[in-house]
């Protein structure tokens, strides 16, 4: 569209300048909005973030040591019998981040957590139990696969038997 008056045509350029903009700062509002809220997620001083990072680096430790049994990582058995005290070490120290009373933010714990204490316990101490065993099996040498995996079936059915009564997933 060609406009004869010139003041037409400044208002049009005018017009279309500021409807970009005003998009380019909504749109820089808005993704700085989602990177905000992003960013809100669990404080990692609180007890929900200190579990969490907790039973973070219990997985990633058990799943090392499923992996070298089962041929994922190459098999180091005095990497074995390292993570095997790290994983003990480990599974004595989340429990005591669940607070007497559910905490307001969301967290993959079921109500059961508070309203059943005496079996989560219960659970809690089969870990801590099955762990020790697995650092008990990780120092008879020579280290052999057959020693080790009742051993780490044993911890990660611990984990399962709780994960399924308390955790919602």
């Amino acid at each position: 569209m060609v406009f004869v008056d010139g003041t037409r045509i400044l208002a049009a350029v005018s017009r279309d300048l500021i409807a970009t903009m005003t998009l380019k700062r909504l749109t820089v509002v808005l993704l700085a909005c989602l990177t905000l809220s992003a960013c809100g997620g669990v404080d990692p001083n609180s007890p929900l973030g200190q579990r969490k990072a907790i039973f973070k680096q219990m997985l990633n430790n058990s799943e090392n040591l499923g992996g070298m049994l089962r041929g994922r990582i190459p098999f180091d058995g005095a990497k074995f019998a390292e993570g095997a005290v790290k994983l003990d070490a480990l599974s004595h120290e989340p429990w005591k981040h669940f607070p007497s009373v559910r905490e307001e933010d969301h967290t993959s714990a079921k109500d059961d957590v508070w309203q059943k204490q005496a079996r989560f316990q219960e659970m809690a101490r089969n870990l801590e139990t099955a762990t020790g065993e697995l650092v008990i099996a990780s120092q008879v040498q020579p280290y052999k696969a057959g020693n080790l995996g009742p051993a780490v079936q044993k911890v990660e059915d611990a984990c399962t038997a709780c994960h399924k009564q308390f955790r919602d997933h």
